[in-house]
């Protein structure tokens, strides 16, 4: 059984007109599914999601998060929030501007509704038996995240107080744009920026990796500008560069694990350094990326459950031979191996798949198997030319775990013709942002 805490409160209550009035309502604090931070609301209940938010069985609430409120019968499609000022007290309501262009991109088209693929089920264990209660999945996660630890190699221990230099400051708008060297991994320092909005906070945050930083904070290549746009939007931000300096040759600081695994490591890092800091809400940190960063966003967001949530822009979220550009078999992704060596490119008979990824693929494994990690966490995937509209088949997947959780609204995809964002993509990733760690829904 799972364990469940059930506090009864007095003095706390929500209407279907989502205002705070008198009542009694039952508070359950579930530990085995991390959700997002935030207060939901399920057939009439209040469901706080995770223990972070419970000292000694009283609801510890961040003051100026907001409360989703239930809409129509349960989850109509009525509009808006109940925000929380400093003290705690019901301050206004917030009109949600954003969730009516978002939730069209919560379901699939019609013509891959219900299509789930030849992909394995994530809701069956690996020697066949079905999932069927939410217990069964806590093992069943378990078994995964074991499943995928053992082939990419553990991890070195997540840093709780990594260092942070502050090189230099300037201010931009209306943030102040820090440049440091921000501890990665044990005594290996990096640059990174750090952009802090002036708003006084407790402030929801991101991290942002890709390649090198500067484009995340808007002065390099255009629309990868994630860091940039966020804090202008009041988010802390924090965008990460590749380990040394290279993506191709990452440096590990001596890890055993696979480069991407160390690159979600690296992200876990950064969360603890995002959270850390006295203007952030631990609660609300979220993950970002494109490309290559997408890729490292994905797998950091999976397999680190205090990522609130994530946006993956077309990192191409299951492996696939016939794009190139879904290169997971790469030796700076998956394909490492100490015994074996493999040129750049597709496998072929005379260029085979090598270290995990060959591993990955014998087992006949797949990523969202990975995603299925995120549940009941809400992610986006910014689809571009590599993830199509046909990457519902495997999210349907994902989708069904989180039914078995309770839990609609979850899985997102939105699709642009080119694999560089767009202006429009681009808003969707921020509206996402913005509904999932300012509105809490």
């Amino acid at each position: 059984m799972n364990l469940i805490h059930k506090l009864i409160l007095a003095g706390l209550g929500i209407l279907a007109t989502g205002r705070l009035a008198p009542a009694v309502v039952t508070m359950q604090f579930d530990a085995a599914f991390p959700l997002t931070p935030a207060l939901c609301l399920r057939e009439r209940e209040l469901f706080f999601p995770t223990r972070e938010w419970s000292l000694n069985g009283e609801l510890n609430h961040s003051p100026g998060n907001v409360l989703p409120f239930p809409r129509g019968e349960g989850r109509g499609e009525e509009n808006g929030a109940v925000a929380l000022n400093r003290s705690g007290v019901e301050s206004a309501a917030v009109p949600d501007q954003t969730w009516p262009k978002l939730a069209p991109f919560f379901s699939p088209p019609p013509e891959f509704a219900g299509d789930y693929g030849s992909y394995p089920s994530p809701l069956k264990f690996y020697d066949g038996r079905v999932v069927k209660t939410q217990e069964q999945w806590a093992e069943r996660r378990r078994e995964i995240l074991v499943r995928w630890t053992e082939l990419m190699g553990p991890w070195p221990p997540v840093l709780e107080q990594p260092r942070i230099e502050f090189l230099e400051h300037e201010k931009r708008e209306n943030f102040i744009q820090h440049r440091v060297r921000l501890e990665i991994a044990p005594n290996q320092l990096e640059l990174a920026y750090l952009l802090v909005p002036e708003d006084p906070g407790p402030l929801p945050a991101v991290v942002v990796p890709y390649y090198e930083p500067l484009s995340s904070i808007g002065r390099k290549e255009p629309l990868r500008d994630f860091g940039y746009q966020l804090a202008k939007r009041g988010f802390v931000s924090l965008s990460l560069g590749s380990p040394g300096g290279s993506a191709r040759e990452p440096s590990t600081a001596g890890a055993v694990c696979q480069p991407l695994s160390f690159l979600a490591y690296v992200a876990a890092n950064a969360w603890n350094a995002l959270a850390n800091h006295p203007k952030v809400d631990r609660a609300r940190i979220g993950i970002v990326g494109h490309s290559y960063g997408g890729k490292w966003a994905m797998f950091a967001a999976c397999l680190h459950e205090k990522f609130a949530c994530g946006v993956w822009s077309d990192p191409g979220i299951v492996f696939d031979e016939t794009r190139p550009n879904v290169n997971y078999w790469e030796p700076w992704y998956l394909g490492l191996d100490a015994h074996a060596k493999r040129k750049p490119g597709v496998p072929k008979q005379d260029n085979p798949r090598t270290g995990a990824y060959k591993q990955m693929i014998a087992a006949g494994l797949d990523l969202h198997e990975l995603q299925a990690l995120m549940a009941p966490r809400p992610f986006l995937v910014s689809g571009g030319a590599e993830d199509r509209p046909a990457r519902w088949r495997p999210l349907n997947h994902v989708i069904a775990v989180n039914q078995l959780l309770g839990h609609t609204n979850r899985v997102a995809m939105t699709n642009r013709e080119g694999h560089t964002p767009t202006l429009e993509s681009n808003e969707q990733v921020y509206g996402f942002f913005e509904n999932f760690l300012k509105r809490g829904r």
